[in-house]
């Protein structure tokens, strides 16, 4: 018995006829809504019972077409500028089909996909200023490198034996700007250390840490008999885009003997600029650093990264040794370290395919135009609001996002515009709190998105408070 069909044909046309709908949906994103709310008709075609017995793959496709195609999260639109998300580019797409048709495990062995990955890792190293024997790994995003940054840099302050007998009372803190994303605190929840273990340490008017206080927040804690063991920089802030002063940070973080880390989920890829690539001055020097690719890069989703300076400390936090994933001199079970020594998982999809292949297509310069773009965008956008007297900017522009309020309007006045923006399909922006109150925020991340589309915005806000 097998699962492939009698005859390729009709299956080959459904391939074909997808791929084609797929580049019509794409090359027609301005003329659709931004995002649609799905319908309760929609929502019942995915509560049936178990199918028992197969049904034609025309049937399942028709089921994608009415029910998920329209009401997808709309990030691929050029007016979705909620939360940090990318646009993905066709590129991207073909590479998930044909990383699909391999259906490769990269968790480990010796085949061609994981020196696909290899490289990705080497030129991630080089764009950032890393040492070229820097280690690292793909994974789901910036969420779980951040959580493997931590555990390599829990192994290099206690030593691998922490593996085995666990923190045997010891209180670790780790230290993080008070814009840091929630997922360092949750990190530190996961790895059992306790999310109160992070310090955060408080930001100056431009929303960057205080390099002094943390400094003082260390030397407290050593005095009170606790274990700090790492320094969280972050390069872009999810509320405003702010980077911290990553060389004077990584200088506290040395000077303490800490690990220095990097939380570099969309920031990181200034890199790419030539123009911006100062603003993340000192990221080369750090211990380990994490990334997407999803996001600024305009990778599809899934494709975060973390890099790590010292391969051996990486290896010592994740490595084992067992009989039935025996590595080998020769033959398949060959090509050690594999990719399930530098984090935890074994089974792994080929993400590096999209990410290798929108490098060599689009090549690093290109890319860097993208960013570019956006943050061009993103000051037209902040121009926009000072030159409008019923708007007023509440943040610094650092990068790519833009908060502001419509002058007057309360906490529950901003949600409800920003939630009847999205309903209109008009523009997706999102919300967030700076200083306390709501403000609307617009991150520029899509390579789609243009100067027309943020008049778009600025007119829709406008109108809706009308």
């Amino acid at each position: 018995m097998t699962l492939d069909p009698d005859d390729w044909s009709d299956l080959r046309k459904l391939g074909h006829r997808m791929v084609d709908d797929m580049f019509d949906h794409l090359s027609g994103l301005r003329a659709q809504p931004v995002w649609r709310k799905m319908p309760p008709a929609s929502r019942e075609a995915f509560r049936v019972g178990l199918p028992r017995e197969g049904s034609a793959a025309e049937d399942a496709y028709a089921v994608f077409s009415e029910h998920v195609l329209p009401y997808a999260n709309g990030n691929t639109h050029p007016r979705f500028m909620g939360w940090v998300h990318g646009g993905g580019t066709a590129v991207g797409m073909l590479a998930e089909l044909l990383a699909g048709g391999l259906n490769s495990n990269l968790g480990g062995r010796d085949h061609a996909p994981i020196e696909v990955e290899r490289q990705v890792i080497r030129w991630a190293a080089e764009l950032l200023g890393m040492p070229a024997e820097s280690s690292g790994v793909l994974v789901t995003g910036t969420s779980i490198a951040n959580m493997i940054a931590l555990l390599v840099a829990r192994t290099a302050r206690l030593g691998a034996e922490v593996r085995q007998v666990g923190l045997a009372g010891r209180r670790l803190t780790a230290y993080a700007s008070a814009g840091a994303h929630g997922c360092i605190a949750r990190a530190m929840d996961m790895a059992g250390l306790g999310s109160g273990a992070l310090r955060l340490i408080p930001c100056d008017a431009q929303f960057r840490m205080r390099p002094e206080a943390l400094r003082e927040a260390i030397a407290r804690d050593f005095a009170e008999g606790m274990i700090p063991f790492l320094v969280v920089g972050t390069a872009g802030t999810v509320d405003t885009g702010a980077i911290d002063d990553l060389r004077s940070v990584g200088a506290v973080a040395r000077e303490a003997g800490l690990w220095f880390h990097v939380d570099g989920a969309f920031g990181a890829m200034a890199a790419l600029s030539p123009g911006l690539r100062g603003l993340i001055a000192g990221i080369a020097d750090a211990d380990s650093v994490a990334f997407d690719f999803h996001k600024w890069m305009q990778v599809p989703y899934d494709a975060g990264c973390v890099l790590v300076r010292d391969p051996v400390v990486h290896q010592a936090a994740f490595a084992q040794q067992l009989s039935y994933l025996r590595r080998e001199e020769r033959g398949l079970a060959g090509g050690h370290p594999w990719p399930c020594d530098l984090g935890p998982d074994l089974s792994r999809g080929f993400r590096a395919l999209k990410v290798w292949m929108t490098l060599r297509v689009y090549g690093a310069d290109r890319l860097g135009e993208v960013v570019e773009h956006c943050c061009k965008v993103a000051q037209a956008l902040a121009n926009r609001v000072d030159r409008e007297p019923s708007l007023e900017r509440v943040a610094p522009v650092a990068l790519n996002i833009v908060c502001f309020r419509v002058r007057g309007a309360g906490d529950a006045r901003l949600r409800a515009i920003v939630a009847a923006l999205q309903e209109q399909g008009v523009a997706a922006p999102s919300t967030t709190v700076i200083d306390g109150r709501v403000a609307i925020r617009a991150a520029i991340v899509n390579h789609r998105t243009t100067v027309e589309d943020i008049e778009m915005l600025v007119a829709s806000v406008l109108n809706t408070n009308e």
